[in-house]
């Protein structure tokens, strides 16, 4: 928008939340609660600052793009504030303030609010909404319409200012020299010892400085988290906001109050979603996709008009277009099935490359595998790729067939068209064409029960 920078104020513990850790790591949608508030804040200013303390090296790590701020002490909102005096000594233009913990604001509201502080002359303005139970919040006392008199403390106000329903949502646009000039008049004379940034307001309203009152129509946007019921009812909302989202853009999803789908998840239109599907990470799902019910998604890819029956889970891998996995397959590790590919029952795949229109439809393990196309795996295949101390690949080429409850002890090579008879392990290479037999000698020995039976 020119000459805004924004500062992110991320210093503070889970103290309410009993959390190790800071709380603005804390996931909701599949990504982190400051990673949401940058993402909203990136589009706006090339400046971004980040106030970190508690858990500093963790948040750092987190974050990029960004200019850390170190608020050694954790006294309040305006101290933090104050920490980066120093990275704003010399800039004269409007400092957008955000709590590290906002993942629902949004770029087109901070705009707009930033183009009100702008149009009204303000030193400084609030985002604000109207909720239906204000208890606990900052109050909005206006004067002259949209500008605030004072933000009174829940703690602190009296019983007609407990009726006002128009809160702080601890969003702020200031003037960057109006700004720092107050926060050295505040004190810390309350319960918790701590500099507000809220006084900020009351210095500039004691001098008569115009503070705007920017309220938007919904509170949703800008509730903030502070206990762990907070942070699952907002993730709620995120969640039923991109199904909303998807649903809109020609996806089916059958019943959105049991599907969960993490905010940078991909659909393509016709794709048909079941009840019970959890799809998380970077996932991308083409057109005409069918996922049926429990199944668990992450960082996948599935072509177009693939299905995933029941209970599948599929991670960190690719499926082709038309292809068929489950029920109960469990796809993992940087697996990629081709097109046409088909995967049954209890099949399991890690770290392994299907070729074009094979199968593998009943309880089988495949590991470590690269397979051609068009083989066929039967039931109870294994490729045993551990050694105990490294893992070895088996390799299976073009239109090999693999029999029934067979082992191929890898590493290990079956060639083209070659056949593994049913119930062999195979510790040899196969030559293409060929057929391998890994059996013991069948023996039958007559009459052998009636002699045990009278012993």
């Amino acid at each position: 928008m020119g000459n805004v920078r924004v500062l992110i104020l991320a210093a503070g513990k889970s103290t309410r939340m009993k959390s190790k850790y800071a709380k603005v790591l804390h996931l909701a949608a599949g990504n982190t609660l400051i990673e949401h508030v940058l993402r909203s804040a990136r589009p706006l200013s090339g400046e971004i600052y980040v106030v970190v303390g508690h858990s500093g090296d963790q948040v750092r790590a987190a974050i990029s793009g960004v200019h850390i701020v170190e608020q050694k002490e954790q006294l309040g909102t305006g101290h933090a504030v104050l920490a980066a005096r120093d990275s704003f000594s010399d800039y004269t233009g409007d400092v957008l303030v955000l709590p590290g913990d906002v993942p629902l604001i949004t770029s087109a509201i901070l705009k707009d609010f930033i183009e009100f502080h702008r149009s009204g002359g303000f030193a400084a303005s609030v985002l604000t909404a109207d909720i239906d139970n204000p208890a606990g919040y900052g109050r909005i006392v206006r004067r002259n319409g949209n500008e605030v008199a004072s933000i009174v403390e829940h703690r602190d106000a009296t019983a007609e200012t407990r009726n006002i329903r128009e809160i702080n949502s601890s969003i702020y646009v200031f003037n960057a020299p109006a700004l720092f000039e107050s926060l050295t008049k505040i004190g810390n004379d309350n319960v918790q010892r701590e500099y507000y940034l809220t006084d900020v307001i009351a210095v500039l309203a004691g001098k008569k400085q115009k503070v705007g009152a920017y309220k938007i129509g919904s509170a949703e946007p800008i509730l903030g988290i502070n206990t762990r019921q907070e942070l699952a009812a907002v993730s709620r909302v995120m969640n039923r906001n991109r199904c909303d989202f998807l649903m809109t853009e020609g996806v089916t999803i059958i019943d959105p109050d049991t599907t969960y789908i993490d905010a940078d998840v991909q659909i393509g239109v016709d794709s048909v979603i079941y009840p019970g599907v959890q799809i998380y990470g970077s996932t991308t799902i083409g057109e005409d996709v069918t996922i049926r019910s429990f199944c668990r998604i992450s960082n996948a890819r599935i072509g177009a008009r693939s299905v995933a029956l029941e209970g599948c889970v599929i991670v960190d891998s690719t499926l082709g277009e038309d292809v068929s996995i489950g029920p109960y397959a469990h796809v993992r590790m940087d697996s990629r099935l081709a097109d046409t590919v088909k995967i049954g029952n209890f099949v399991e795949m890690k770290k392994s490359v299907l070729g074009a229109g094979t199968k593998s439809m009943h309880l089988a393990y495949l590991g470590d595998a690269t397979i051609g196309k068009n083989v066929n795996v039967g039931a109870g295949v294994i490729t045993c790729n551990y050694d105990g101390s490294k893992k070895h690949a088996t390799i299976i080429e073009d239109g090999a067939f693999i029999g029934t409850d067979s082992q191929l002890i890898a590493p290990v090579r079956i060639g083209k068209d070659a056949y593994v008879a049913a119930g062999s392990s195979i510790t040899d290479d196969v030559p293409a064409e060929s057929l391998a037999i890994g059996r013991g000698r069948q023996v039958n020995k007559d009459g052998w029960v009636k002699q045990r039976k009278k012993s």
